[in-house]
Parts: C-alpha cells; structure tokens; sequence
C-alpha cells in the first residue's frame, strides 16, 4: 500500500526527532517549520518544555514578511543565533523536521552557525 506524502513526511520527522533525544544531553533543540509561505525556527528546551527563542518570517523587523526563500531563510538563522545567545544558549541539536537538508533549511542553519550556535 503506497504511503501519501504527508505520512512519508510525518514519518521522517519521528526518525530524526528520536535520533535527536537519543544523543541531545540535556542540550535545547533548534526546531525548523517551513509552510509553502513562511519558514519559522525555535531554540526549545525540552527538559523544562519551554521555547528559548523563535524567531519567523512573519515579523515585520525581519524585512522578510511572507517571504520564503533562501534569502529570508538566511536572516531568520542569524536571527535565531543572535536571540539564543541572548538567551544564553551556545550549543543546540538541530532538528530539521521532516525536511531535506538542502535549500531554506541549509542556508538557515549556515546562517545560524556563522551567527555562534555550535551544532
């Protein structure tokens, strides 16, 4: 029985999130979502089960409202990097969900390293 998109997807995600809580150590997750129309990231503690930091395409200060493309998706990694040092996070594990690492979810994660997250 042939699998539709969205369970292959779903099943992708539960691969890398057990993964993730297998080698993570107590360290926050870095959580990417992206939609057909905007891409969102947050810094999540899940010993505590509280967001750290977020930061997403849809604040106006970002420059990239509704935008979702590599560009945008490069300023919401160095914005993420810069509010979780201010949160006081330097290491995370990077959860990219049910995506392919390549693209939006690669240039965000780039950009959140050049930024001074360690993962």
């Amino acid at each position: 029985m042939a699998l539709t998109k969205r369970e292959l997807f779903q099943k992708r995600r539960l691969r890398v999130r057990n993964k993730l809580r297998k080698i993570s150590d107590g360290r926050p997750r870095l959580s990417v979502h992206r939609s057909s129309k905007n891409i969102s990231v947050q810094v999540i503690d899940d010993v505590k089960g509280v967001t750290l930091a977020a930061a997403s395409s849809l604040e106006k200060d970002l420059g990239v409202v509704g935008k979702n493309n590599v560009e945008a998706a490069a300023k919401i990694g160095a914005a993420i990097a810069e509010r979780a040092k201010k949160a006081g996070v330097e290491e995370v594990i990077f959860d990219r969900g049910g995506f392919l690492f390549h693209g939006k979810i690669k240039a965000l994660a780039d950009a959140a390293r050049e930024g001074g997250l360690k993962f």
